[in-house]
């Protein structure tokens, strides 16, 4: 059209490619909108637990709404195939470079949510790290260490390394303790088996694990039920065992035992007793469950535990109010009436959990 023709019939060019943008641009703007709302409304449904699939769920958002602009964009479908075919180059080679790192860390939290071998709340070990788990990803699984620290490890670290996870019902500890060969062994293990059941520990058992050169190694183990208290349990059964064989006058000393100083024949090294002293049985006792400094190091560990408990509480409150339901359609009229006021002791149990799981997350939110 001569350029006098476009001026005399009010044509703009810009404004046409506005108006064949715009369609384009609103496309642009309610992904953006849609992915912020999708992602705070699974974070916020999500906190305190795993997201691993909040997160595949996001990518997924993500790849729908890119491809939504692109087919949106004012272009012939000759371009647009060439675009949508570049993206596809620019993935694949992102992911061919990246595949040891990003696609290997999302694989092993896809295989880890898989084979279920620990979750949030469970002690695991990994080489030199040992703590509670407090948050699982795709990418990644954060641990609470003795130290009260957060470390963060790759899920392709974990899959690629062997996990060893405390199970739930308990777990055996152990301690060592070299004794003289003039000691009866009937007697050494007598007096350990008593600290063992003085440490609370279930079915002890002795072992004798070494026959050295000056002494006798002897290993007492049990099993330990409340595993929240892991960390501070060996050192109760090595205190335990100490008070139980100084009790039956057993030394722990080798043949090979020197001092310096000059002492009477027959003096034993053994410590006296303090009866003012309070037992430390006594004082576990009164901690209530797991010891102060179990609550201390692994305290986000704890509050994880918890709320994830809870969320699966809620999940299974929802399942039961979901059956009632389907069992009103069917019932009769005199079961209708037993099945409403089940469903309504249900629908007032889900409710205090979520206020409780919201407070919670509240709480863990503002502490961090």
């Amino acid at each position: 059209m001569p350029v006098a023709s476009r001026v005399a019939s009010g044509y703009d060019p810009l404004m046409e490619l506005l108006l064949k943008l715009l369609p384009t641009a609103g496309t642009l703007v309610f992904v953006i909108v849609a992915l912020i709302l999708a992602d705070r409304l699974l974070e916020k449904a999500s906190k305190g637990t795993s997201r691993l699939r909040d997160q595949l769920l996001m990518l997924a958002l993500t790849a729908i709404g890119i491809l939504a602009v692109v087919l949106a964009l004012p272009i012939s479908n000759e371009l647009r195939g060439q675009i949508l075919s570049l993206i596809g180059i620019v993935l694949t080679a992102a992911i061919a470079l990246s595949s040891t790192t990003f696609l290997g860390n999302a694989m092993g939290g896809i295989m880890l949510n898989a084979v279920r071998s620990f979750r949030i709340g469970d002690f695991i070990e990994v080489k030199d790290t040992f703590g509670r788990v407090t948050e699982r990803g795709l990418f990644h699984t954060e641990v609470q260490t003795r130290e009260r620290d957060l470390i963060t490890l790759p899920n392709l670290y974990l899959v690629t390394h062997p996990v060893r996870t405390v199970r739930t019902s308990g777990t055996i500890i152990s301690a060592s303790v070299s004794i003289g060969y003039d000691a009866p062994h009937d007697d050494v293990e007598e007096n350990l088996l008593i600290g063992a059941e003085k440490a609370g520990l279930k079915e002890p058992f002795v072992q004798i694990t070494e026959l050295g050169d000056f002494s006798v190694v002897y290993r007492i183990s049990g099993l330990l039920e409340e595993i929240k208290q892991i960390m501070t349990a060996p050192s109760r059964l090595r205190a335990k065992v100490l008070d139980a064989l100084h009790e039956a006058k057993i030394e722990i000393v080798s043949p090979t035992f020197m001092n310096q100083r000059v002492f009477n024949e027959g003096h034993t090294f053994i410590p006296e007793v303090n009866q003012s002293a309070p037992d430390s049985s006594e004082e576990d006792s009164s901690s209530g469950g797991a010891g102060a400094a179990e609550s201390l190091a692994f305290d986000k560990a704890e509050k994880a535990e918890s709320i994830a408990s809870l969320k699966e509480r809620e999940t299974k409150l929802k399942e039961q109010i979901f059956e009632a339901e389907e069992g009103l359609k069917k019932a009769s009229e005199e079961e209708k009436e037993q099945i409403n006021e089940n469903m309504a002791g249900l629908k007032t149990k889900l409710d205090r959990v979520q206020k409780v799981i919201t407070v919670r997350e509240e709480r863990m939110e503002n502490e961090e």
